[in-house]
C-alpha cells in the first residue's frame, strides 16, 4: 500500500470514460437506497464531531467528489495515488478526483492527529450519462448500467429481443467515445415480452401445359420402267422434341396416336403414316412448412430426401454425392418490439424431373425443379406478406414442311408438320409470422390421437380403413363440426 500527504492545492489531469455504481447523493453518508444507486454523488459533508469509518465512496474515472468537513482537516492520506487524488483546497473542504478503474483507501487526520474519517474509494466509470441515454432512446425499458472493475453489465428488464441489443449496442459506442478501446460488456437483461417466433410459409403453384402436334409421314417408291425413284417426307418436332415413342405400322401408341395407310400398283409403293398429338396438363403444388424459433436464432426444416450424384475421381474411380431435394424452410426472426418482427427468410420446393435429366450410359441423373425465393422482410405478428411471385406464360410454335409443296392448298398438308406448346405457370409464396409462446402438452393433438385400424371384418365387408366408434363426454380438444362424437369413413 503506497501512501501520500496532501497540503496546499494541486490539480491533476483525468482520463474520462463513463459507468454507474454510487453512494447516496445528499448532505450525508447514508446507505445507497434503490432510487439513488446509480447516482454518483458529487459532495459529501461531515459534520463537525461525525466520525465515519470504512464507508464506501464511489467516484466516477475523470470525476470528483468534494468532501466538506465540518472540522479542520491537516492529513490526507490515499493509499494508491495512481487509482484516486485528493487535494485540499481549504482546512474545511477536500477534493478526490478518480484517474483510473481501481479501489484505494482514503483517510483523512485532523490537527491534533485524530482520524475523522476513513473511506473505501471505489472508482469505476461514471455511467449516469448511459442511463440517461437509455431513458431517452428506448422508452418503456428499465435497463441498467453498471460498472465492475472496469467492466459493462447491463441488467433489467426489455420488452423485446431487440430493445436489449440496441442497449448493448449503445453501451458499446458510449465507451468508445471516450476515447478508449471497446470495453467488455456483459448483457443481463431480462426479455419480458414474447420472443418466439413461428413462421408459416405457403408456396402455392399451378401449372398449365398443352402440347399439340401433327405431322405426315410420307414414304414409299415409284417405278418408272427400269427407274425406281424414292422418298421420306419425316415431319419434324422441334418444340416438343423430347415426346418420344411415336407409334409405327399403324398401332395406337396414347403418348402419339396415329393413322397409318398404303398404296401399292406395280412398282409404284406409297405409305402415309399421320401422326397426331394433344396433350393438356395441369401440375398442382402446395407446400406449408411452418417452424418455430427463439428471437435472433437460425432454424431450418427440410421435409424430402436425397438422391445420389456419382462424382468422377482419379484413377478411373467413382463416388457418390447426395443431394437435397423436398420442401425446405430457413429463417432467422428478430422480434424488434411487442407485434412487430423482422426476419430473414429462405424457402425452397424442389421435386426431381427428367426435363434437364443427364444420361451416361445406362446411368440417368434426374434434375431438380426448384422454387426458391430468399428476402429479409419485416412485418406485424399475425400478417401476411407476399413475398415472392411469378406469373409465366410460354407460348411456342413450328410450322416444318418441303419448300413450295407445303403451300399447295389442301395437299401441301401432306407435306407439313406442326408443333406447339404452350406453358402457364403461377407462382405464389405467403410469409406469416406469429409470436407465440409454449403451451401445455396436454392442449395439443397428434394426427394419430384415436385412430384405430378396421378390423378385417370391415376391411373386407364394410371397405373401412379405420374404426368407426363414439367418442363418451367432451369430444376432444379444438372445434368440431357436423356429426360431433363421430368419426365417419
Amino acid at each position: 500500500m503506497l501512501a501520500q500527504r496532501f497540503k496546499g492545492i494541486g490539480t491533476r489531469a483525468a482520463l474520462v470514460v463513463t459507468l454507474a455504481l454510487g453512494l447516496a447523493a445528499g448532505s450525508g453518508l447514508g446507505v445507497p437506497t434503490a432510487a439513488h444507486a446509480e447516482s454518483f454523488p458529487k459532495s459529501v459533508t461531515i459534520s463537525a464531531g461525525e466520525r465515519v469509518a470504512g464507508r464506501l465512496l464511489r467516484v466516477g474515472i475523470g470525476r470528483s467528489v468534494v468532501v466538506n468537513l465540518g472540522e479542520e482537516v491537516a492529513d490526507v492520506i490515499v493509499s494508491n495515488p495512481e487509482v484516486a487524488d485528493a487535494v485540499v483546497r481549504s482546512s474545511r473542504r477536500v477534493f478526490i478526483m478518480g484517474n483510473k478503474a481501481g479501489q484505494a483507501s482514503l483517510f483523512l487526520f485532523g490537527r491534533a492527529g485524530n482520524q475523522i474519517a476513513s473511506f473505501d474509494l471505489a472508482v469505476e466509470n461514471d455511467t449516469t450519462d448511459l442511463n440517461a441515454m437509455f431513458r431517452r432512446a428506448i422508452p418503456g425499458a428499465e435497463i441498467r448500467a453498471e460498472s465492475v472493475n472496469g467492466n459493462i453489465v447491463l441488467s433489467g428488464r426489455a420488452p423485446s429481443t431487440a430493445a436489449a441489443q440496441r442497449a448493448a449496442d449503445l453501451a458499446a459506442r458510449f465507451t468508445q467515445s471516450k476515447g478508449e478501446d471497446a470495453q467488455p460488456v456483459l448483457n443481463m437483461i431480462a426479455v419480458t415480452g414474447k420472443d418466439q417466433v413461428h413462421l408459416k410459409v405457403t408456396v402455392a403453384e399451378v401449372e398449365r401445359s398443352i402440347i399439340k402436334q401433327l405431322g405426315v409421314n410420307l414414304a414409299g417408291n415409284i417405278g418408272l420402267g427400269n427407274y425406281n425413284i424414292g422418298f421420306n417426307n419425316s415431319p419434324s418436332y422441334t418444340v416438343n422434341s423430347n415426346i418420344n415413342n411415336r407409334g409405327a405400322g399403324g398401332l395406337y401408341d396414347p403418348t402419339n396416336p396415329n393413322s397409318t395407310s398404303g398404296f401399292v400398283a406395280g412398282g409404284t409403293q406409297l405409305k402415309a403414316n399421320i401422326e397426331a398429338l394433344q396433350r393438356d396438363g395441369v401440375i398442382r403444388t402446395l407446400a406449408e412448412p411452418t417452424l418455430t424459433a427463439i428471437s435472433g436464432e437460425n432454424a431450418s426444416f427440410l421435409a424430402g430426401g436425397e438422391f445420389p450424384i456419382p462424382i468422377a475421381q482419379d484413377n478411373n474411380k467413382i463416388t457418390v454425392q447426395f443431394k437435397k431435394f423436398g420442401v425446405g424452410l430457413d429463417f432467422t426472426p428478430v422480434v424488434l418490439d411487442e407485434g412487430r418482427i423482422s426476419l430473414r427468410v429462405k424457402t425452397e420446393v424442389s421435386e426431381l424431373t427428367q426435363d434437364g435429366a443427364v444420361n451416361i450410359g445406362t446411368l440417368t441423373i434426374p434434375a431438380l425443379k426448384v422454387r426458391r425465393a430468399e428476402s429479409t422482410v419485416e412485418l406485424p405478428s399475425g400478417g401476411t406478406l407476399v413475398m415472392a411471385g411469378l406469373l409465366k406464360e410460354t407460348y411456342k410454335q413450328d410450322l416444318n414442311g418441303v419448300p413450295g409443296l407445303m403451300q399447295v392448298p389442301i395437299l401441301g398438308s401432306l407435306f407439313k408438320s406442326r408443333d406447339f406448346l404452350r406453358q402457364e405457370t403461377e407462382l405464389v409464396v405467403f410469409v406469416t409470422p406469429y409470436t407465440v409462446r409454449p403451451v401445455a402438452r396436454s392442449e395439443l393433438v397428434t394426427p394419430t390421437k384415436n385412430f384405430a385400424p378396421a378390423t378385417d371384418g370391415d376391411t373386407i365387408f364394410l371397405n373401412r380403413l379405420n374404426r368407426m366408434y363414439r367418442v363418451s363426454g367432451n369430444p376432444g380438444e379444438g372445434s368440431y363440426h357436423g356429426q360431433v362424437g363421430f368419426i365417419y369413413e
